[in-house]
């Protein structure tokens, strides 16, 4: 039981900051991205919103719990659902920190097909959300202003300094928190159970061979919790012990994205069968893309 709250207390601590970051820059979309902005460039259904939400993400300083709250309320504001897989896929995928982390234990090369694949990733997932149908699973009408009760991209009750801060304040650690706080606890839960019962010490040192690894690369970074900067001395550590670097390549690009925090919030906001198209998409391309770069080598 100490171990069980002591994995849990150390993945808070790991994700708080991404989390309050994800809560704040939320404030400031929702504070200052006007909905024109939004319809324009990244509403439609094309590829362009899937690119920008693409690299936005991938440059992004957050994992996928900064990500979540950014992309529930860029769904608020009108954006499709291929441009949110898309963001969700990138978003933790990668970042500025995790790129430099990467070539600084796995060089050059592994740093620049990671983001070429992420960027591709996140392309396919994007255009694929786009031809779903889907019931949105949470009312999406427009929010009211407690204080006129208009809608609150139309009052005028948080013009000003103060009432802007305050607007900013509220929404990012009253409304967000209140939106996916507990689904992301509990995924944070289930990830330290995963760590404290799971003996995988001596199960990665016996199947790391061939083509059974790139299973092995699906089932490890689907049932761990590691972020894009975590992951590579991982990947780093199971090659150098002989597993096979595609499967590798596979390994750190499908850990970071595959969340039991983002899983319990996509299907909490879009349903099973988001949920399941999204795990099955990003598999198959995942093991596809760490295939590729092994026959690079």
């Amino acid at each position: 039981m100490t171990l069980l709250i002591h994995n849990f207390l150390r993945y808070l601590i790991e994700v708080l900051p991404a989390l309050l970051i994800g809560f704040v820059i939320s404030g400031i979309i929702n504070q200052f991205i006007p909905q024109n902005l939004v319809e324009k460039y990244l509403s439609g259904k094309g590829i362009k919103p899937i690119l920008y939400l693409t690299f936005l993400g991938a440059i992004l300083p957050v994992c996928c719990c900064g990500a979540l709250p950014l992309a529930v309320t860029m769904h608020k504001k009108g954006v499709k659902l291929g441009p949110i897989l898309a963001f969700l896929v990138a978003a933790p995928a990668t970042s500025i920190t995790a790129l430099l982390v990467t070539y600084r234990v796995l060089g050059l090369e592994t740093t620049v097909f990671l983001f070429c694949s992420v960027i591709i990733l996140g392309a396919v997932i994007g255009l694929i959300g786009n031809l779903i149908k889907y019931k949105p699973q949470e009312n999406t009408e427009p929010d009211i202003c407690p204080e006129c009760k208009q809608d609150e991209a139309n009052c005028n009750c948080h013009k000003g300094t103060k009432n802007t801060i305050k607007s900013i304040l509220k929404y990012s650690f009253i409304e967000m928190p209140k939106e996916i706080g507990l689904m992301t606890v509990i995924g944070l839960l289930i990830a330290a159970i995963v760590t404290t019962i799971t003996p995988i010490g001596d199960f990665i040192k016996s199947f790391l061979n061939g083509g059974v690894s790139y299973l092995f690369a699906l089932i490890f970074g689907v049932t761990t919790n590691f972020c894009a900067t975590s992951i590579p001395p991982v990947v780093d550590a199971l090659v150098r012990q002989g597993m096979n670097i595609g499967a590798g390549m596979t390994l750190l690009l499908i850990s970071p994205i595959t969340s039991y925090s983002m899983i319990l919030v996509l299907g909490k906001k879009f349903g099973v069968k988001i949920v399941a198209t999204y795990l099955t998409v990003i598999s198959i391309t995942c093991v596809f893309m760490g295939y590729f770069f092994y026959l690079l080598h």
